[in-house]
């Protein structure tokens, strides 16, 4: 039989002696048991809490190549720290005949395996919900006294023997420096290159970002603000800038935001979708302003921008869009292209959508109940309970049936014949794309 074994630690207590612990143990299981190991999938620091984890994913896709039978882990909370996707993904296995066992925990293959299975995961779903509450409530506890909870220091900051926020007289004030240059308008780059000049550098010692700059200028620290979760602690740390300074900067950091996404939906339709015809880099777009304030937009090869040989002239925006758009539009509005979207349309119209299928899962599952407990009256068992429960369910049934007739409704009104989405298409007399008007 052929097997992999799978392992992962969750955290940064643990470490690589962890992996080598699990393998080595899955190993010397898997050699008692006559087994072939064919492959180690390992995830480090990835919590089991959820499946995002790109190993753990990638075994369940190879499993559908029957290449191996047995998945070997040290535990079985190491497979998964929650019930519903143990149980998802076991089932998934279950039908590439492939099964979880675990290297040190007996399990036997009967009924009483069954349970103690059951059992093995609730806890580890339990003991991981159990930490978490824990760190969390520990967390919350400092928090509530203002002390540092772990992560990243803000320049201008140092954290005290007592764990609480202190000024760093020496980084501090160039953070007051980096806002007063921002709220006169100085751009971020030449603050940034104003900070690694004098030797400023991010908590992991490197250099100072644009991306950095705006980090910095938007953290409520220094002004004082103390953050964690659901703990707002206005005056928890100390203050390094002025409110009315933060505010400011604040401004012109959202009016910035604010032109940039205009301007990035007014122009450069085609940016990093076109390449030099010369060098095949990616084209960029740019705009300038001529002596007398005309604004020219226009595309321009990212090695030409770059300064690395290319020698490609510059595209002027709206001629070359407009060419590109309407050789688009000519390709796709032909009388074959028609009929495929018209059928691709009408085929999305046929399909359910989530809200109906829930629904329909939902009532099929009401009924089931409905007909155990007509069984079960059926068979002598009559309470008050049991007569609650059924007039419950008969309410949840009528409400459910109203549900999907409304939804069956809209979906009604909402369809489109294939002769009325041809004729849509046929008689679309222009394209508006970003201003640009294209016949076809």
């Amino acid at each position: 039989m052929n097997a992999v074994i799978y392992a992962r630690y969750s955290c940064d207590n643990q470490r690589e002696e962890s992996i080598e612990g699990q393998i080595r143990e899955c190993s010397q299981f898997a050699e008692k048991s006559g087994m072939n190991v064919v492959y180690e999938y390992i995830d480090r620091a990835f919590s089991a809490k959820t499946d995002n984890r790109p190993e753990f994913q990638k075994m369940i896709k190879d499993s559908y190549s029957n290449k191996f039978q047995s998945i070997i882990v040290w535990k079985l909370d190491r497979f998964a720290r929650n019930r519903y996707d143990s149980a998802r993904y076991k089932a998934i296995l279950k039908k590439n005949n492939v099964e979880v066992v675990s290297a040190t925990e007996i399990i036997s293959k009967g009924a009483e395996g069954i349970i103690l299975e059951a059992v093995l995961e609730g806890y580890a779903e339990y003991y991981s919900a159990d930490l978490s509450e824990k760190v969390i409530r520990g967390m919350t506890e400092n928090a509530l006294k203002c002390k540092f909870n772990g992560g990243s220091v803000p320049i201008g900051y140092r954290i005290d023997g007592n764990k609480h926020y202190q000024i760093d007289a020496l980084t501090a004030p160039y953070v007051k420096d980096a806002f007063h240059m921002y709220d006169l308008n100085v751009p971020m780059k030449e603050i940034a290159e104003y900070l690694n000049n004098r030797g400023v550098k991010t908590v992991n010692n490197k250099s100072i970002s644009i991306r950095s700059m705006s980090t910095i200028l938007r953290n409520r620290k220094y002004i004082g603000e103390y953050r964690y979760r659901d703990v707002v602690i206005p005056g928890g740390v100390p203050k390094i800038i002025s409110e009315d300074l933060f505010n400011s900067v604040q401004k012109k950091l959202d009016s910035k935001q604010r032109n940039s996404n205009s301007e990035t939906e007014k122009h450069y339709l085609l940016t990093a979708k076109m390449r030099c015809g010369k060098c095949g880099s990616i084209m960029w777009g740019e705009y300038g302003t001529s002596h007398n304030g005309v604004i020219y937009s226009y595309y321009k090869c990212a090695s030409v921008k770059r300064h690395l040989g290319c020698k490609a002239k510059s595209v002027r925006q709206e001629l070359i869009e407009k060419e590109i758009l309407e050789r688009v539009v000519s390709e796709i509005f032909t009388e074959k292209s028609i009929d495929l979207i018209a059928k691709s349309i009408i085929g999305l119209n046929k399909k359910e959508n989530t809200s109906m299928l829930f629904l329909k899962k939902q009532h099929k599952c009401i009924i089931k109940n409905i007909e155990n407990i007509i069984g079960a009256i059926a068979n002598g068992i009559y309470t008050d309970s049991v007569k609650e429960k059924l007039l419950e369910l008969e309410q949840q049934k009528e409400d459910l049936e109203k549900q999907l007739q409304i939804e069956q409704d809209k979906l009604s009104s909402k369809k489109l014949s294939f002769d009325q989405i041809k004729y849509w298409l046929h008689n679309i007399l222009a394209l508006t794309v970003f201003g640009l008007v294209v016949k076809f």
